[in-house]
């Protein structure tokens, strides 16, 4: 792993001038202070957050400022307050050049707290997993349509970076919802990198440990006590220089701030170890195996397992029809 230290984090903030940089939850925590960084080094930014009144008071302070910014209301989990939030930057600013998908919540229900109704488990509520998953999902979803858009050079600098947390990588006791959330979205991050790589499109994931912002419940503040948390301006310049490091190389990466010290560059190439690495090295002697008799042999397995016998001996027939014919006529 690589450390980058806090005076690095902004040593391509001339890349995001002129950008347009939509940000959900936006109006707090790490979003605000994001978007207030985003604003700092001239990018546009656009916020949508159910907050109204939070997100529109940042939005003026940036303003008065010097900043363009425009704050909207935007429920993530309802996918036409998300349209409405990428039309917005679109119509106004005529692209949109970063995403961050950074609105979420906390443990919200408890997996493990059973209501019964006459008996009978009553359906859980997930709306961590609505906001951190599905929320997340739609804000993708949207980007890949408007990133590209009005794209006239294809070098500029175009990304998407997701929210993790340290849940992404650890479980958290007495939050399995939010631990699955945030499990998923590196799992997102990671499925998409090759796609976007060919675009020329960034993609990170940031995977900060607790920091002092109104998503952390009141017990874990306290059970925290005395630990060091990350400072939220530094989560800020990780999410910064994930979207704006010149490096291909660090296309892909997990952005990771495990306590109070300085942020860490997973590459790709890094996912591989322990369990990782053999579940890698399994695949890849599948992949490569996937040739010769024994492969041949577990394919007509598999097929007469899939579609049954009288398929098989359907497709048998016609490939060696076709065999005799092709004898027959070219000699």
């Amino acid at each position: 792993m690589t450390s980058i230290s806090d005076e690095q984090l902004f040593s391509h903030a001339d890349r995001v001038k002129g950008k347009v940089v939509v940000i959900t939850g936006g109006a707090n925590g790490i979003g605000r202070e994001t978007a207030s960084k985003f604003t700092q080094h001239g990018a546009k930014v656009v916020i949508g957050d159910r907050d109204v009144a939070g997100g529109e008071q940042i939005a003026k302070e940036l303003r008065a400022a010097g900043g363009e910014v425009i704050a909207t209301k935007c429920d993530v989990t309802v996918w036409e307050d998300q349209v409405a939030l990428f039309q917005l930057a679109f119509s106004k600013f005529g692209a949109v050049d970063i995403v961050i998908p950074n609105a979420g919540v906390n443990e919200i229900h408890k997996l493990d707290e059973i209501k019964l109704e006459n008996g009978v488990p009553l359906k859980p509520k997930l709306t961590t997993i609505d906001v951190n998953l599905t929320g997340v999902l739609y804000t993708t979803h949207l980007a890949l349509h408007y990133l590209p858009q009005n794209r006239v050079d294809p070098d500029s600098l175009k990304a998407l970076v997701l929210i993790g947390s340290i849940a992404s990588w650890n479980g958290i006791p007495k939050a399995p919802l939010y631990t699955a959330s945030k499990h998923a979205v590196l799992g997102v991050m990671r499925s998409l990198s090759p796609i976007l790589e060919e675009q020329n499109i960034r993609i990170g994931c940031i995977h900060p440990f607790f920091a002092d912002t109104n998503i952390v419940p009141l017990p874990a503040k306290l059970f925290l006590a005395g630990i060091p948390k990350t400072p939220v301006p530094r989560i800020a310049g990780a999410i910064f220089y994930a979207a704006t490091d010149r490096s291909p190389a660090s296309n892909g990466s997990a952005w990771l701030l495990t306590d109070d010290g300085p942020v860490f560059q997973v590459p790709k190439e890094e996912f591989k170890e322990g369990v990782y690495g053999m579940i890698d090295r399994r695949k890849n002697a599948l992949l490569k195996g996937a040739k010769g008799i024994i492969y041949y042999a577990n394919f007509a397995r598999d097929i007469v397992k899939i579609l049954g016998r009288p398929v098989l001996y359907t497709v048998a027939a016609v490939l060696l029809a076709r065999f005799i014919f092709t004898r027959m006529v070219l000699g």
